[in-house]
């Protein structure tokens, strides 16, 4: 096989050319390895990508950069999870947070769709954005405020905020996710 030099520079294409090697010639534990190394290093690479999905901070607010909190064998439960803090120097904060792929989203879709459940909690009230569906919280006890979208049945979008007069912010940050880049980043 022959590599141009920039091929040969790339940590990936250079251990999947050591795993077709290894398998060749039958040590099929090194080539095994090196492709386990290859979907790791091609897994970061998408997270990375993802990360970028996560809004810049709104005119007055700061933000932590952005995370994501999947863990390895997990994200088969939890799904992937991108997570980024916005703050103001002066007081409040929002966590914005995107789930998608999470077996535990189609029971949130069913609670959305029904505006019987939702009732049942005098807090919330449901809340639409381009077409998608979702809720508003706020609890009247403290300064905390959530907006929740669904995007499909794949994705959620939760902001949560705290320290706030009230949640324009919260929604200001869920609005301001790229819907059709997010769509189009998890294959939806």
């Amino acid at each position: 096989m022959i590599f141009t030099s920039a091929a040969c520079a790339d940590e990936v294409t250079d251990q999947l050319a050591a795993a077709r090697e290894a398998y060749d010639a039958g040590d099929l534990r090194n080539a095994v390895n090196s492709l386990n190394f290859v979907i790791a290093k091609i897994r970061e690479q998408e997270t990375a990508r993802l990360l970028t999905l996560l809004p810049a901070p709104l005119a007055g607010w700061q933000a932590d950069p952005a995370q994501s909190e999947t863990p390895g064998i997990a994200s088969m439960i939890t799904g992937t999870n991108l997570t980024r803090r916005y703050f103001r120097p002066e007081g409040g904060e929002v966590k914005l947070t995107v789930t998608a792929d999470s077996p535990l989203l189609p029971m949130l879709t069913m609670f959305l769709a029904s505006p019987f459940m939702m009732q049942a909690d005098p807090g919330s009230k449901p809340y639409a954005f381009k077409g998608q569906q979702g809720l508003i919280k706020h609890d009247p006890q403290s300064s905390d405020y959530e907006v929740t979208l669904m995007i499909g049945n794949r994705i959620l979008i939760q902001g949560k905020g705290s320290g706030l007069p009230d949640g324009t912010a919260v929604q200001q940050y869920v609005e301001s996710v790229d819907l059709n880049a997010l769509q189009k980043a998890f294959g939806g």
